[in-house]
């Protein structure tokens, strides 16, 4: 009985030990998406708050491609230490598996907490045929099959959240598929993809300079950052909503004590004035869900976007 009181006390101080302790070396964060995306600037952000609010240094390492899995699959090889952490969007979580083989579900991490959630937009050139969310679709409908839209991948969330949109009001358009927001945008103000079709923070400043027509975001609700883009809720489309969110995720065995110790950090910092102001400005909302309600999220938005997709003809 003495040995085991010994071992239980041993194993509690050891687990104190390892939260108040942690971390003693720099983190890295895995984003799954190119430089300058929504995803991407707001780790990068995030990261400077949390290197406050941790103690250490952050390092950001990008990779991209397949829609977010190809960082994702990436992740899965780091060590659950707690220095390995991943940012990410829901598409690359929830979506991507029901398009393509991953080497990943949802209940392969161990949830720390979402940090925020936004619309996606549906931006156009200047020059485009419409002033309104409704002229837009109107003048996609009335054109089937001639205007391209980028996304964020093949099954990606923004493509779904798309072809929601599009079947409902029996619109037919070319969807193009790249590696991330910011990849899109590059090619959407190349001219190489008549819409952009991805979150809004990367296009927020060319809407600003008249370069870009947001004419359309995916909530149910108008977004006050895109005010010429119409909710689907003004178009009687409201049922259609789908939302782009983000969260932290670490890999799966990562000590508990350490995920608390991640949690009450992102709790803090996600809800900083700093953070709050620079959601605002980029479209966003603060939106903290954690540990297994954050995963009871994650895998009811898996099973509703395996329904979405078999119903599109999507899914593998």
């Amino acid at each position: 009985m003495k040995t085991l009181m010994l071992g239980a006390a041993a194993l509690l101080l050891g687990t104190t030990a390892a939260q108040a302790d942690y971390p003693e070396r720099p983190i890295e964060i895995t984003v799954p998406a190119p430089a300058g995306g929504g995803t991407d600037t707001s780790a990068r952000m995030l990261s400077t708050l949390l290197e406050a609010e941790l103690g250490t240094s952050i390092a950001i390492l990008n990779a991209a491609g397949g829609g977010g899995s190809v960082g994702v699959t990436q992740f899965m090889q780091a060590r659950n230490d707690g220095y390995s952490l991943l940012a990410t969007w829901n598409s690359p979580i929830t979506t991507v598996p029901q398009m393509q083989p991953t080497a990943y579900a949802p209940d392969s991490f161990v949830p720390v907490a979402s940090t925020s959630q936004t619309a996606y937009t549906l931006c156009v050139a200047p020059d485009f045929p419409a002033e309104t969310g409704e002229e837009f679709l109107a003048e996609l409908a009335a054109n089937p099959g001639r205007y391209t839209y980028g996304n964020d991948g093949i099954g990606g969330t923004m493509q779904l959240a798309a072809e929601r949109i599009f079947q409902a009001r029996g619109i037919e358009t070319v969807a193009v598929p790249f590696g991330g927001a910011g990849e899109t945008l590059q090619n959407f103000l190349g001219g190489h993809v008549d819409i952009y079709g991805g979150s809004i923070s990367p296009v927020l400043p060319y809407a600003e300079a008249g370069e870009a027509k947001c004419l359309l975001v995916t909530s149910a609700e108008a977004v006050p950052a895109l005010p010429q883009a119409a909710g689907l809720g003004d178009l009687g489309l409201g049922d259609e909503e789908t939302l782009l969110w983000r969260m932290v995720l670490a890999p799966a065995g990562t000590d508990q004590a350490i995920v608390d110790r991640l949690i009450a950090a992102l709790e803090t910092t996600v809800t900083s004035p700093e953070y709050v102001e620079f959601l605002a400005g980029v479209g966003e909302v603060p939106n903290v869900v954690t540990g297994a309600a954050l995963g009871e999220r994650l895998q009811g938005e898996f099973d509703a976007l395996a329904e979405v997709a078999q119903s599109l003809g999507l899914a593998q």
